[in-house]
């Protein structure tokens, strides 16, 4: 079949480009810090609202049935652009954080209250998890697009390490050597008066950002920085026919997904699961902030990489999932000290945790640029809406099984180096191609 031939097209990159990966950033950092809000302080919520173990799971699980209606927000970023989605995902978040603030004295009311804007919150998750790909090849040049995803992409699991950190620092745990009435009230109160400072500060920041947007975040620069950013793109119905017949992308998709999802669940009640071995609510919060921090810097590094070698995505992979096979599995076995009579102490626990972190998080970019490669002209916010759907999918299962069995944890940390061995075999079967890459160098020339 005959192939028209395309005028070189001279791509042209914008200094403004980096203001609107820093706002695009900034919600996405947001987002997973309100996420993340109430398992590093779980034991000190228990006491100050009345939680129980089921609500601090629930809590966590609005997370992933945000993402119920994933499809409508991928639709909305195809069709209106980024703009529109921005502005609507910013302005959920603002509302949602203004009800966790609502000062009701009923504490009944109030937990419903605060479920309710953790589910507005979720309802955020599908655009800043989802959006970063499609706003790198919007913006960024094809020598900066891996970066770009890296940076979009990762603020967001940031975010829900500088909850590990602020919560623990700023509320403190409750204490339990007094037995005076008096004592015990006073203690309660303060707590509580901590968390609703955390609460007030995540609600003004979240107002600053949505404000920055929606005083200036355009939908796309003027003129195109490449090739596959001009050119045309599969219809909304294609798209889905084109990625569920697709037998490459599936098979990726499941290596994403699988242990992606179960690690956001378990990093997300984290100290609900150390507690049984005795690790306070304080080095919970440094072990899953420096597990997320270090995914981060690492991500971002290895996208910097990729953006320099061309064509190394699944050998990234390979390394990146091998590490937090091995990784994961320490920690399984340290936890079970009973049995395997490993030391258990928080140095192990720490750093098996943060190789684990740091192993995963940083594929997340990677993941992304290769979806995007393998499905191409399918458009990058209905490729990454469908892969993250089916990770929070695994972790709203894992997280629905943990509101029923959460007096036990050894099953749910088994789950972390089965998921990542199944990924990690996945990639070895999967035949990489760049096609959205070969666009770029070879018709751009």
């Amino acid at each position: 079949v005959p192939v028209r031939r395309l005028a070189p097209l001279a791509g042209r990159v914008y200094g403004r480009r980096w203001l609107v990966l820093l706002l695009f950033s900034l919600l996405g950092f947001a987002q997973g810090l309100l996420w993340n809000t109430w398992g590093p302080i779980q034991n000190s919520a228990r006491l100050a609202f009345g939680f129980s173990g089921w609500d601090i799971a629930l809590l966590v699980f609005w997370g992933p049935i945000g993402f119920a209606p994933c499809f409508f927000f991928m639709w909305l970023m195809d069709k209106k652009g980024l703009r529109v989605t921005v502005l609507l995902t910013s302005s959920l978040m603002v509302l949602g954080a203004g009800l966790r603030c609502v000062p009701v004295s009923d504490l009944e009311i109030r937990k419903k209250l605060i479920h309710g804007g953790q589910l507005l919150n979720g309802l955020a998750g599908p655009t800043v998890m989802n959006a970063a790909p499609f706003l790198s090849t919007t913006w960024f040049s094809p020598d900066e697009r891996a970066t770009a995803t890296a940076i979009a992409s990762l603020l967001n699991y940031l975010g829900a390490a500088g909850a590990f950190l602020v919560g623990p620092l700023v509320v403190p745990s409750p204490n339990t050597s007094s037995h005076l009435p008096l004592a015990s009230q006073s203690n309660t109160e303060h707590i509580k008066d901590r968390i609703e400072a955390v609460l007030y500060a995540e609600f003004g920041m979240v107002s600053l950002i949505f404000s920055a947007a929606l005083a200036y975040f355009p939908s796309r620069p003027p003129f195109p920085p490449s090739v596959a950013a001009a050119s045309q793109r599969l219809s909304y119905r294609r798209s889905f026919c084109r990625l569920l017949s697709n037998f490459r992308f599936l098979m990726i998709a499941l290596a994403y997904a699988i242990p992606l999802g179960v690690f956001s669940g378990w990093s997300g009640v984290l100290d609900l699961i150390l507690t049984p071995v005795h690790v306070s609510q304080v080095d919970a919060g440094w072990i899953g902030f420096w597990s997320i921090v270090g995914g981060c810097v690492v991500g971002i590094a290895m996208a910097r990489f990729a953006d320099f070698i061309r064509g190394m995505l699944k050998f990234i992979l390979l390394l990146l999932l091998s590490g937090a096979t091995l990784a994961s599995t320490w920690f399984t076995l340290t936890c079970l000290t009973s049995v395997t009579h490993l030391p258990l102490t928080t140095a192990t626990l720490y750093t098996s945790c943060i190789l684990l972190g740091i192993f995963l998080n940083s594929s997340v970019p990677i993941f992304f640029e290769l979806f995007v490669e393998t499905v191409y002209p399918v458009p990058e916010g209905i490729t990454c809406g469908v892969v993250t759907f089916l990770s929070n999918v695994f972790m709203g299962v894992l997280l629905f099984f943990l509101t029923f069995y959460h007096t036990e944890f050894s099953w749910f940390n088994w789950c972390l180096p089965g998921s990542c061995l199944l990924s990690l075999l996945l990639i070895l079967c999967f035949r990489e191609s760049y096609d959205r890459l070969y666009l770029d160098v070879v018709v751009s020339v």
